[in-house]
């Protein structure tokens, strides 16, 4: 479980990135966070692993406080909270294969990367991973060489190859055209089930916040102004969270103005 409590983040600027976020997320949900650009939505992923590190109050995951962690631990939680980039991360000269077996780099140790000395276990975990997101044809073939979804589906498949309990995915889907947008968020829910694995996605898109999460937390300038369930949340509720009128094209998979 991960919660919130009290938490705040003030940036060295003075811009306030999260105010007073109280919130707990349970094993295996899958959690969509909506809200205008600024409203906060990439400083309460990127909490979750300490990409950012919040000025005020706790934030626990099973039940430790990851704010008071040393460098060693966090190296440890990096491990256990996969991330997946609006860019995709991934090294665009190396072969599909190296970008997803450094999946494994937390557990094993960078001077074994280096050589390739990974494990056969590991290697055989890469190629199931990539399986399991429909690209393993593409194992040979050099990260630069593909689609922005096939990256997005080899980002993917290097979070599953780490095993980690929960997945943040920051604007996954953000450069993708609708269709191969659809299918990385499919491939997310696919994983968040059959592995029970929390899931938790920033996006633009209404329509996919609506038809992919279990829950939909609401965020504008850096407070959560709405939580509940997928099935709970109309147009009237957006509007609120937006603090505008919401148009139809956004409805059906348009992007808010920024």
């Amino acid at each position: 479980m991960i919660e919130f409590k009290d938490v705040s983040l003030v940036y060295p600027n003075g811009t306030q990135g999260l105010k007073n976020v109280n919130l707990k997320i349970n094993q295996g949900e899958f959690v969509v966070i909506v809200g205008l650009s600024g409203a906060g939505k990439s400083t309460l992923i990127r909490s979750m692993n300490r990409l950012v590190t919040p000025t005020e109050g706790e934030l626990l995951i099973d039940d430790q406080n990851i704010l008071a962690y040393n460098q060693r631990k966090l190296r440890k939680l990096r491990t256990e909270v996969g991330m997946i980039f609006q860019n995709y991360n991934l090294v665009k000269r190396s072969t599909v294969m190296k970008n997803v077996i450094s999946g494994r780099l937390g557990h094993s140790g960078t001077l074994k990367s280096v050589f390739n000395l990974f494990p056969k276990e590991d290697v055989s975990l890469a190629y199931r991973s990539l399986e399991r997101v429909n690209i393993a044809d593409k194992v040979y073939a050099r990260a630069d060489q593909l689609s922005g979804g096939q990256q997005q589906r080899v980002a993917i498949a290097r979070v599953l190859t780490q095993q980690p309990k929960v997945i943040l995915a920051d604007e996954p889907v953000a450069s993708l055209d609708p269709p191969t947008s659809h299918q990385v968020m499919t491939y997310l829910k696919k994983v968040n089930k059959e592995d029970n694995i929390t899931t938790i996605v920033n996006l633009h898109f209404i329509d996919m916040a609506m038809e992919y999460a279990d829950r939909i937390i609401g965020m504008r300038a850096g407070e959560v102004v709405f939580d509940g369930p997928a099935s709970a949340v109309s147009e009237k509720t957006f509007e609120e969270i937006y603090g505008r009128k919401i148009r139809e094209d956004d409805l059906v998979g348009g992007q808010d103005d920024e």
